[in-house]
């Protein structure tokens, strides 16, 4: 052996001495080596996770779209009470009449007390009906307020009603059902107080009449005892467009009060007998409402002017000066209560939040406001 190969044993072991084919062979495996340790391959990507996500957001939509249903549905439709295992024998249909839905829903009043108390009822805005259609509008306007004040008639725990007034007035039907409902109220044995907020004239001043004591701010506007009717006439603007209403109808009266045509004399009269009239149904409420009033006064301050709380009380139509304490504590007097708590009406405010959009759009639409100014309406309200 020589020199060379004893110093270098592993010459004779490198791979130059491998076959041609082999050695190539050789070259590509250790080019892959050497590629993996500098470029590791990437993992293989996961599969998409986009589809798995769609799933589970088509089920979580379906699911609250199920619950939304099902608390709306039993919100509606309550399940009915247990009766108990020792209540007297199942009486017949005919006697059953305190499981009438008014009775009911009075029984709500002092639901969260057993003691005797005060229902507390608000008049706010413009007092008229409700016309809603809409199957999800929310009960409202003046037939919603008669229904809780025949709820507080019907009701044992409660033994007064303080009506809470901040209202210009309204129409005359409206008003009107309002103050029977209190009459009969009264007549049922509750006592009731009414409160004068900012504003109670007109209509608002009507359903006071009813009370039996009538508590004010010395600065509430009140008062403008009388009735007024507005027409319109759009004939003017109609010949500017170039449109031409023609009326058929079967008497001569019948488009009385028509915005498309000047009113007649004959027409004018007719419709200020009708005024005249309605104004007589509400001097007559005032004069038996507040029989203190002196005559001279009473036929002074009954045409159509406001006054202030203050001068209300000073001329008998106000019984005291003050706010709400003092109403709760002059309908408990009244009641022969003492620190009378105020008793409410079961809550519904799941169905009233879903049904207030109902009521809100289908009363800003245009065919609503369009039929408010084409019909006339004889009303008790006081207009600035």
């Amino acid at each position: 052996m020589s020199e060379n190969e004893q110093t270098n044993p592993t010459f004779n072991n490198t791979d130059t001495s491998l076959p041609t084919e082999q050695w190539e062979q050789k070259l590509l495996e250790n080019e892959k080596t050497a590629t993996s340790f500098s470029h590791p391959e990437k993992e293989t990507p996961a599969p998409s996770k986009q589809s798995s996500h769609g799933v589970w957001a088509t089920l979580l939509l379906v699911t609250f779209l199920i619950s939304a249903c099902s608390g709306i549905y039993l919100t509606m439709h309550p399940a009915a009470a247990c009766k108990s295992s020792h209540n007297a024998p199942a009486q017949t249909i005919e006697n059953k009449e305190d499981s009438s839905a008014t009775a009911a829903l009075a029984e709500a009043f002092g639901k969260a007390s057993n003691k005797p108390g005060i229902a507390w009822i608000k008049v706010r805005g413009v007092i008229a009906q409700d016309n809603n259609t809409s199957p999800f509008s929310r009960p409202s306007g003046a037939s919603a307020i008669a229904k809780r004040i025949r709820e507080a008639a019907e009701s044992k725990n409660v033994k007064a009603i303080v009506l809470d007034i901040n209202s210009p007035g309204g129409t005359v039907a409206s008003v009107q059902n309002i103050y029977s409902e209190l009459l009969n109220a009264k007549e049922k044995g509750k006592k009731v107080v009414a409160l004068f907020r900012d504003v109670a004239a007109s209509g608002g001043f009507y359903i006071a009449m009813a009370a039996d004591k009538i508590v004010a701010e010395p600065g509430t506007i009140t008062g403008s005892v009388g009735v007024i009717m507005q027409t319109s006439n759009i004939e003017g603007l109609f010949d500017k467009i170039g449109v031409k209403i023609t009326p058929i109808t079967s008497g001569k009266y019948k488009d009385i009060g028509s915005s498309y045509r000047p009113m007649t004399d004959a027409e004018k009269a007719l419709l200020q007998d009708m005024v005249n009239d309605t104004y007589t149904q509400f001097f007559a409420a005032v004069k038996a409402g507040r029989p203190n009033v002196k005559p001279e006064d009473l036929t002074e301050y009954t045409d159509g002017r406001v006054f202030t709380g203050q001068r209300a009380y000073n001329l008998g139509f106000v019984d005291k000066l003050g706010g709400e304490e003092e109403a709760r504590k002059l309908a408990g007097e009244l009641a022969g209560l003492k620190d009378p708590k105020i008793l409410t009406q079961r809550s519904d405010s799941l169905r009233d939040f879903v049904f207030s959009f109902g009521s809100t759009m289908e009363n800003q639409s245009l065919t609503k406001q369009i039929q408010a100014l084409a019909t006339p309406s004889v009303s008790y309200l006081w207009i600035n």
